[in-house]
This record gives structure tokens, C-alpha cells and sequence, in this order.
């Protein structure tokens, strides 16, 4: 049980959320600017150029919608997709480059964890997800007016160790206890098991933005036990959008002698209208790509439906193979579905459902795939389930259980290269296992212990995690050394290996730190080096707020000069309301926060009187001939307060 409030939190691809169980219902959490979605993108705004004689400012860090809208303006100094990159090395994420604005930093050697170069910074993967999971904890605390220390995270099925373990380390340096990281699959499924309560096997097809998940699950009294999981953490929505972009700049470059890879401002302008074609046609016959090209010309493409989804078959297909080999390794055949949950923003796409349902033969039993939850938010609300698990806060979950299942086998290196599995894939997680080794040479005083994990055969073909050695072993002869190697898989699927030999008692022991992974020193330098610049970036935030305050007024003020009740003011109010404009514009490019709020406060006092001419004149033309309602409502459009838009999301 844990203390305070916890929060679920679904990091995601292309968006992320938290939500919380408000009585017996799990509920999204809406940002500051009301949307539920908040965007996995982080931009870094140009330094502004500083003053004479002042020091040189620091560059902002923006999370979600804000950063969003930088891509098109500043595209080098924006970041989005990350989540594909989380737990990954060099060679690994070269391909995810080519259609991003953003970089690696040429000086990263192969075992290190890659650093994105924006602008004149960098960033590892975990510190550009910690963003975006300060964004949703801003968020959260928002909401609840108090801190929120505690989170269940979600992470796809077949993420792997390293994943796994970056995912927790971007939630530390964002402030957060990660109590648990959960599946999203299985957190889909705790979604829809509260309100359904029934028994029955559940299949999760989840295709997300950047990574394709799916589990088979067993619901029966209480208790959801996953029995299998399958996927492909490199495969998702952003293919099709990557697909889309690739044959838009082929033709461009065709039709039209212009290669907009070498503009990353136009390939963002052509990434968006890819998206924007790809949401069109989960409901419309066919969407249109209409995009302005450097050279002064239009590139225009209609694209049906039907060619559409001939185009993304490829990229579909692949989701059948993980399909077919879950089932047959939870021991089942598709009529034993009772019910298919569908999540995912791409699951919207027609296609997708019609692959689902020949899948899973749901027409032929008469059944239809479940989307009564929004795709996008079902995993966050799986996962405010979870924390409530965790958090014993309701009795609505007192009596859910959840046995989630490791996706990979795990084991060891032996004689020859061999593979010697010690956890097999779908053991259901906490667990644990003991295997029994040996030396090989006589006199052998060391043993070198590789974990390892995969289904491949050879240590060579699975994925390294870590290497440790067991020392101090006494000289025996080959085969008479009795080495006890046990493995543990804690409830976030991070795992311990620990090995000894029994005649000696010598032991050794390692928490398995991913190859690409950031290790503790790099963790907490990176949480200290926030708490350093804490003070410094929150008073950025005030001064960016009085900015965008003073900005406001300004403008209302310069609009004001042209209603017929400026000329109603005598000619010392209007000096006034000019010097005090004119002080505010100076204050303005400085940076005493204490300053611009006087001056904006004294611009606001100089005009209340305008603002009661302008009011005055706006009633008198409402009311002439009007309803009551209707001169309410045209007063409500034609005048306005005289306070600043709400802030965008700061970082």
C-alpha cells in the first residue's frame, strides 16, 4: 500500500496522459489547455538575444501542444517520438533518423546511451521522456492542488529490459516514484474489466503510435492473468505517417526538381499533412494532399481509401504474425476469444479492424472487436486502475489482481555459446528460478556469468544485458563445482541474477543495469542538475508569464485606438494611456518580473475609463432592436477582458 495519491501514466508514441480513479471510475486528467492528449513532443526555444551589458538568457524547454507548433518554425530544435528510441543504442536507431528533424551527437560512441542534439544542447532519451512526464505530474498537481510524488507507468509488452529500465529512469528525473510499470495491454484490460466484471479470455490488439502490442489474458474472478504476450516495439502509426511522407517527397522530387529533404522546415509541413490524410481517411472516402513548396509551386494528391489501405497492407500484415504466435503460445485458436480489445490511436483506421475481425473470426461468431473506451485513453485509465490497485484508495478494486508475464526469455551463456534458459518467455512476473552449473577446466577459479535475453539458441544472436564474474572459486576439477544461479524478476520486470557455489559458499550478485541504460551517477546527476537550476527556471517561467500578460494588454490597448470612444477621451487620458503603453513596451525587453507586473498594472489602470466608453458603446449598439439574449451575446463578442490568454505549458 502506498502513501498519498498515485497517478497512472500512459507515456506514449505520439501522446501521453494521466489519469486517476475518481470513486470507482478511472478518468483522464485535462492539461491546461483542456485537451486530455497531451502531445510527446518537447521543443527547445532559440536563446533570446540579450540586452547590452546583460548576461545571455538560457534556452526554455516547451512540452505538448506548444512544442508541437514549433515544428513547422524551428524544426532542429524539436523532439518527438522519442518513446522509439528508449533503451536503444547507435546502431539500433539509425533508420529512425532519416525522416526526423533531430540528431545524435556525432561524439557518442557505440555502448553509450545516445544524446539527441537540439539546437545548442543535448539530451538522452530518458531526459526528453521525463519532460514530457513533468508535463502530465504539472498537470496532475494542477488538478489536485498537491504534490504528486507516486505513478504507475505503462510500457509496451515486448519492451525489454533496457527499455524497461529507461522508462524508470525518465520518471526518476522527473520527481516521480514509479511504483510499478505495467503493460499496456494488461492495463487496457483493467479498463475494461471494472465495468465488465466477467469471466472470459480477452485478447488486446494494441497498435500505438510508435510500437505494436498483443496479449491474451484469462479474466476469472477478479484475477486478470496474462497467458501470453507478443509484438514489435518498432512498428506503429508513425510507419504509416513515415510510409506516406516517403512517396509524397519521391513525387515532389519527380514531378517537381525539388528535394525537400534538404528543407526539414517543408518536411515537417509534408509530415503534417500526412498525419492529417491519415486521420481523414478513418472516416472520409479520400483526403487530400495540398502543400506549398519552396520553389513557389503546389504539390496536390488525392488519395482514396482504397489506395490507402493497399499502401499501409505491408505495414498492417505485420501485426498478424505477433497475432498468430500468441495464441498458440497461450494454447488457444481464435474461437476461443471471447472478446477483442481494441487500443491505439491507429486502431481507428478501418483497415485495422478489418484485419482484427478476419484474425480473430469475430464476424463469423458475430462478435465485434470492443471500443467503447477511447483507444487513445484506455491505457492511462488501465494504468489509474493499477495505482488504485497499489494505493488500496477504493473498494472498487480491492478484489482485481493483476499477473502480468515477462515477454523474453532470460538466461545465461554457457560452454560453446549456447543459451541456457533459466526464465522462459510468459512465466507470469514476480518470479523466480534456479539453474544449476558447473566449471569446465579443471582448476577453474572464476566463472564469467553473461545474462542474456531472446529466444535465439546462441548467446551471440540474443540481447547482452550484463556480465558479472564469480570469483575466488577453490581449484577443483571440472564437474565437481555446483554453481547456483538464480534469477528474480521483480513486478516491474527488472531483474536480479545472483550466483553461488555451494562447496565454497563464494557468492556474487547484479542487479541487471541494461546495456543502454543511464547508470545511477548519470540519473542523479541529471535530478541534482534540476534541483540546481529549479530556482533559475521557475523565475523564467515569470518573467515568460509577465511577457505574455504585457504582450496582451499591449495589443488591447493598440485595437482599442481605432474604437470611435478613443476619440471620446480627453487629450491628457490619451497621453496618459501612451506613456504608460510606451513604459510598458520599454520594461518589456528587460527582465525585472517585478517591473513589467507595475507597469502593466499602471497601463491597465490608465484605461479603465476607455474601457467604460468602449462598454457603454457596445451595450447602446446591443440593446437598439435586440432580444435581451441577443444583445448579451453580441456584447460577449465585441468586448473583451482586459487579462492575458492562459500561459503555454512551460518547462
Amino acid at each position: 500500500m502506498s502513501d498519498g495519491r498515485v497517478v497512472g501514466i500512459d507515456l506514449g508514441t505520439t501522446n501521453s496522459l494521466v489519469a486517476y480513479m475518481q470513486g470507482e471510475a478511472p478518468v483522464v486528467i485535462p492539461g491546461v489547455d483542456g485537451s486530455n492528449l497531451v502531445p510527446s513532443v518537447v521543443a527547445l526555444d532559440p536563446i533570446p538575444v540579450p540586452l547590452p551589458g546583460q548576461p545571455a538568457g538560457r534556452p526554455t524547454i516547451t512540452v505538448g501542444n506548444s512544442a508541437r507548433r514549433a515544428l513547422i518554425e524551428t524544426p532542429e530544435r524539436v523532439v518527438y517520438s522519442v518513446k522509439r528510441l528508449m533503451g536503444r543504442g547507435l546502431a539500433e536507431v539509425q533508420d529512425e533518423l532519416k525522416l526526423f528533424p533531430f540528431r545524435l551527437a556525432a561524439d557518442v560512441e557505440e555502448g553509450e546511451v545516445p544524446r539527441i542534439q537540439l539546437g545548442e544542447m543535448r539530451f538522452t532519451p530518458p531526459e526528453i521522456s521525463a519532460y514530457v512526464l513533468r508535463q502530465l505530474k504539472r498537470n496532475a498537481e494542477r488538478f489536485f492542488g498537491e504534490p504528486v510524488t507516486q505513478a504507475v507507468i505503462t510500457v509496451p509488452a515486448y519492451f525489454n529490459d533496457a527499455q524497461r529500465q529507461a522508462t524508470k529512469d525518465a520518471g526518476r528525473m522527473a520527481g516521480l516514484e514509479v511504483l510499478r510499470l505495467v503493460n499496456e495491454p494488461t492495463a487496457a484490460a483493467l479498463a475494461y474489466g471494472l465495468d465488465r466484471a466477467k469471466e472470459g479470455t480477452i485478447a488486446v490488439y494494441d497498435l500505438g503510435g510508435g510500437t505494436f502490442d498483443i496479449s491474451i489474458l484469462k479474466l476469472r474472478d477478479g484475477i486478470f492473468e496474462v497467458q501470453s504476450t507478443n509484438g514489435d516495439t518498432h512498428l506503429g502509426g508513425d510507419d504509416i505517417d513515415n510510409l506516406l511522407i516517403a512517396i509524397a517527397l519521391d513525387e515532389i522530387h519527380a514531378e517537381h526538381g525539388v528535394d525537400l529533404r534538404k528543407f526539414p522546415n517543408a518536411v515537417q509541413a509534408v509530415r503534417k499533412s500526412a498525419i492529417d490524410a491519415k486521420i481523414r481517411l478513418s472516416s472520409e472516402p479520400s483526403a487530400q494532399f495540398d502543400i506549398e513548396l519552396p520553389n513557389g509551386d503546389r504539390y496536390q494528391r488525392e488519395i482514396p481509401r482504397e489506395v490507402f489501405e493497399q499502401l499501409i497492407e505491408p505495414i498492417l500484415d505485420r501485426t498478424a504474425g505477433p497475432c498468430r504466435q500468441a495464441m498458440a503460445d497461450a494454447g488457444i485458436t481464435p474461437a476461443q476469444i471471447d472478446e477483442v480489445v481494441l487500443v491505439g490511436g491507429s486502431t481507428r483506421i478501418p483497415a485495422v479492424r478489418s484485419l482484427v475481425d478476419n484474425l480473430f473470426q469475430l464476424a463469423a461468431r458475430g462478435k465485434k472487436p470492443h471500443i467503447e473506451l477511447n483507444p487513445d485513453e484506455v491505457v492511462a485509465l488501465g494504468a489509474a486502475v493499477q495505482a488504485d490497485i497499489l494505493a488500496g484508495a477504493s473498494k472498487s478494486t480491492e478484489e482485481l489482481l493483476l499477473l502480468d508475464v515477462t515477454p523474453l526469455s532470460l538466461g545465461i551463456e554457457a560452454l560453446g555459446g549456447v543459451v541456457a534458459k533459466i526464465i522462459q518467455r510468459n512465466s507470469t512476473i514476480p518470479a523466480s528460478a534456479t539453474e544449476h552449473f558447473t566449471t569446465g577446466v579443471d582448476g577453474q577459479t572464476n566463472v564469467a556469468i553473461h545474462v542474456v535475453q531472446g529466444e535465439r539458441e546462441l548467446a551471440a544472436d540474443c540481447r547482452s544485458l550484463a556480465r558479472f564474474d564469480l570469483k575466488g572459486i577453490p581449484p577443483m576439477s571440472a564437474g565437481l563445482p555446483r554453481i547456483e544461479v538464480k534469477f528474480l524478476i521483480d513486478a516491474d520486470g527488472i531483474l536480479q541474477v545472483s550466483a553461488r557455489e555451494q562447496r565454497s559458499g563464494k557468492a556474487a550478485q547484479i542487479e541487471v543495469k541494461p546495456t543502454y541504460g543511464l547508470t545511477d551517477e548519470q540519473v542523479e546527476s541529471m535530478i541534482l542538475d534540476s534541483f540546481d537550476h529549479a530556482e533559475d527556471d521557475f523565475a523564467k517561467r515569470l518573467l515568460i508569464e509577465a511577457r505574455n500578460e504585457a504582450e496582451s494588454i499591449l495589443s488591447k490597448v493598440e485595437h482599442a485606438r481605432t474604437n470611435p470612444a478613443w476619440a471620446a477621451l480627453t487629450g491628457e487620458e490619451q497621453a496618459a494611456i501612451g506613456a504608460a503603453r510606451d513604459h510598458l513596451a520599454a520594461v518589456k525587453l528587460g527582465d525585472d518580473v517585478n517591473a513589467l507586473r507595475e507597469a502593466t498594472l499602471a497601463l491597465d489602470h490608465s484605461t479603465h475609463r476607455l474601457a467604460e466608453l468602449m462598454m457603454d458603446a457596445a451595450v447602446t449598439s446591443a440593446i437598439r432592436g435586440k432580444t435581451m439574449k441577443a444583445a448579451d451575446d453580441e456584447i460577449s463578442d465585441n468586448v473583451t477582458a482586459p487579462h492575458p490568454m492562459a500561459p503555454a505549458e512551460f518547462k
